[in-house]
This record gives C-alpha cells, structure tokens and sequence, in this order.
C-alpha cells in the first residue's frame, strides 16, 4: 500500500539528536514526523552512553569504597556480576521502546517506523510494514542518523563473528577473556568495565592511548587501566586475526599472538549516510557540508545533525546542534532568518568549534573543555598553559592518596580560557564550570572573584590560578 503524507519537517533518525530536532520544531508551532527502522530513543540509549556508562559504575562505587579507610575495611566481597548487568539493563528499559513511544506522541510529533530514503527535494519515501509513505516536508528535512562504526581494514577480520559496541554493551555474560582493538575512549572505557567484571584483558592500539587527550592526564588513565590487570599494547599495528578452537587469535606486527575468547573491535565511527538516497542529490555520502545551524550549504531545504553531521560525534553536542538547528528552522519558515546566522546566536552550534565539554568514563577520569594547548596554538592563538597535580584539602578527603591532574589553557590576547582539563576521581563533576567559563569567555581578573568552596576538589581552580599568576 502507498500514502502520501505531507508535514512542516521530517527529521530522520529518532535517536536521542532526532528527538530533540523534533521536539524543538514542534515546540515552535511546527510539525513534525519523526522515521526510526530501529528502537526510539537510538544508540545512546540502548547500546552506548547509557549501558556502557552503567557497566562502569558499580566498579567505579567499589574502588571509591576500597580508596577510603573505615569504608575499605567494610568490603570484602566483588562485584555481583549478574546485578552490574541487571542495573545496565534497567538502564536500557530492557530495549524496550514504549516508554520513548509515549514521549514521542505526548510531545505531539508524528512517528513513522521505516527505513527512509531521500528522493527529491523536500521528499522521502519511508517503507515501512504495510508498504510506503512518501512525505513531503514543506520546510526541511533533517538527517539524525547517527554513526556507524568503523572496521580497519586488518587481513582475516573480514567475515569474523566479533563485538562492536552494541554486541560489548548488551552482552549477557562476561567472557573469561577479551582482546579490545582501539585506544580511543570507547576502547579504553569498555577494556576497564570488562576487567573490573572479572575479564582478562588486553588492548591494542595503533598509536597512543586516548591520543586527542594531554598525555599527563591519559598517563593517569593508562596506571588505572594496568592496575585492574589490562594488559595494553600500545603504538602496535594489528597484522591479522583468526577464529579458531573457539577463541580468537589476534597477530601484532611483532609476531606477539594475543588469543582471547571474544574480539572487540572499536576503532571509531563514522557518519551514517549510506542508503539515503544522497547521491541521487548530488552529495556526498562520507560527510556533508553544513553551516552552524546544521543547514546544507547546497541544498538549504535538508540539514543534518549529531553523529550525521560528523563534526562532533558527542549526544551532548548533538542534542545541542538539535535545538540550535530547530530554533533556525522555526526562523527561516518565519522570514526572521535569512542566510548564515552570526556565531553564538540563537541559531548557531558555535560551541561545537570552541567549548566542546567531553568525559572519559574510566576510573580515573578525564574531563576536558574547550581546546589542547596543541589545538589552540595549531588554530593561530596566542596562548599558555598552565598545569598542576590536582593536590588540595578537597582531594585528600576524597580518597586516601588521590591522584589527579589539572590544566588551563589561557588566550593571553584577550585573557580568558580556551581549555580546560582536569583528570582524577570524579573530576567529571568540575566540567561544568570549566564549560561555562569557556562559552562565556569570562575574564581571568572576573574568574579570580569565583571562590571555591572549601574543602572540595574544585579548590584546584584556586591553584590554577594562582601559579597563573593572579
């Protein structure tokens, strides 16, 4: 059967980016349909941010509980296997859509399940289990599609049976060895949680650990990781891989052979866009080119978003390209937008290029705001670093010999922070600030008036300052 369905705006995807791009144009008076082929609520919420976060916390509560006297003589069991997995998957409702669905039509967008495809301006043909819809969109229409990961090009792997992220964190038991491939923060986070869960692990990594981080705070991370018993091959290339007798057989460059029962493969991802019907457009399909509002340059009816945009493959940042692109949609349909919009508008992701906030969920962690001393000066800014081990009253009482490390970089033309990086226990929490004071570019002489609380860890903005010079 064939239908024809007409709307303001179609958006693609209804992962956690497609459901903020159709909730902020509905909020605006729009109306929208959202196509999903998989379960509402997408890749995050059911096999990335959520499980893979859900699966680190119960090892990151009990070492907090061992890194305090009083507290560490009270435990003495491990982790409870089965609950860490029962607790992750209350976490992913079980993959059980129904609750998203709710939110999905109390919130008044139109859900089509389907897989979709672009086929003109303006219109996408959905198939679907009772046949095809084609929609038009009178205003845009919006690609939140997400990633996919990336396989390397390794001799044997093709044809192989092995874990991506999704296989890694809706797993129901835990092998008695894994081999991850890839040092990046999913690789590095998923080696940790499956060590602490009772698996042998080894890590391989064609260049360094965590490379996009500064190396004193990755350091930290590589220290946790060898004392829960990973075993990291780092700056090594992946020769081949085999299957065989039940385990695999992974050879490094240096003939070292790594054979484990399960293979994680996790060497990044890349923008969803094959099968989309691009190419009929004449666009690419590896990445498109979009302004700060998530507008196709070439084509100003379709805009992509998140992961489908491939500039900043983070939910937070894509649920924020999200609601600057709707609000940009709702004032173009209104004649109160016209071409680019100015950064740090209303209708501009300008925070995507200058105050990206990201978290590595490992034990200890790394924070990070804004731009790398390496990134800032590769950018033509004029800047200096200031850095320090994160030691203060705070930290003490934290953890019996907590280590950690904090960075600031400054713009010493204007004087205000281009980045942030904290790393140490529970440093996540201090992102926050290090954000704010970034986007709102605040003025080191007006920063110095922010007094830390004391005794907390955030003591170490204080320190920073200081050695700064202030």
């Amino acid at each position: 059967m064939s239908t024809e369905q007409s709307t303001d705006v179609v958006v693609i995807g209804a992962g956690a980016v497609g459901e903020n791009a159709a909730a902020r144009v509905v909020r605006g008076g729009l109306s929208a349909v959202l196509v999903e082929s998989e379960l509402v609520g997408g890749e995050c919420s059911y096999w990335a941010c959520m499980p893979s976060k859900a699966l680190l916390r119960s090892g990151t509560a009990l070492h907090a509980a061992r890194s305090v006297a009083g507290a560490r003589e009270a435990v003495t069991g491990a982790l409870d296997t089965q609950e860490v997995l029962a607790r992750r998957d209350s976490f992913t409702s079980h993959w059980d859509d129904s609750s998203q669905v709710d939110w999905v039509n109390a919130t008044g967008i139109t859900l089509l399940r389907g897989t979709a495809r672009l086929t003109g301006e303006r219109r996408v043909e959905v198939t679907t289990d009772d046949g095809v819809t084609t929609l038009t969109a009178r205003h845009a229409v919006v690609l939140a599609t997400g990633s996919v990961p990336s396989v390397p090009p390794i001799g044997g792997l093709e044809g192989l049976t092995y874990w991506g992220t999704r296989e890694a964190t809706s797993v129901k038991e835990i092998p008695e060895s894994l081999t991850v491939l890839g040092g990046g923060v999913a690789g590095t986070e998923l080696a940790q949680a499956y060590a602490r869960l009772g698996s042998k692990v080894t890590l391989v990594a064609r260049s360094a650990l965590l490379g996009s981080y500064p190396e004193p705070a990755v350091r930290l991370v590589q220290q946790g990781l060898e004392h829960d018993g990973v075993t990291l091959h780092l700056n090594t290339t992946t020769e081949s891989v085999a299957y065989d007798g039940g385990r695999f057989r992974v050879t490094l460059a240096s003939d070292t052979v790594v054979e484990s029962e399960k293979l994680l493969v996790a060497t990044g991802r890349r923008p969803a866009l094959a099968g989309l019907g691009l190419e009929g457009l004449g666009l690419e399909t590896r990445q498109l080119d979009t302004d700060e509002s998530g507008q196709v340059v070439t084509h100003p009816w379709l805009y992509a978003v998140g992961d489908a945009a491939g500039k900043v493959l983070l939910t937070h940042q894509g649920k924020y390209e999200a609601r600057i692109m709707g609000d940009a949609v709702i004032a173009r349909a209104n004649g109160t937008l016209n071409g680019s919009p100015p950064k740090w508008s209303a209708f501009a992701a300008t925070a995507d290029v200058y105050a990206v906030p990201q978290v590595v969920f490992t034990d200890p962690e790394i924070a990070m705001a804004g731009r790398t001393l390496e990134a800032a000066r590769k950018d033509g800014l004029n800047v200096s670093e200031t850095s320090l081990e994160l030691a203060v009253a705070g930290s003490s009482l934290h953890a019996d010999g907590y280590e950690g490390w904090a960075q600031m970089v400054v713009d010493e033309d204007r004087k205000v922070l281009v980045g942030v990086t904290f790393a140490g226990p529970d440093v996540a929490e201090l992102l926050h600030a290090a954000t704010i004071a970034i986007a709102g570019e605040v003025p080191l002489e007006r920063l110095w008036h922010a007094v830390p609380a004391y005794p907390t860890i955030s003591e170490v903005w204080l320190r920073l300052l200081e050695k700064y010079g202030l």
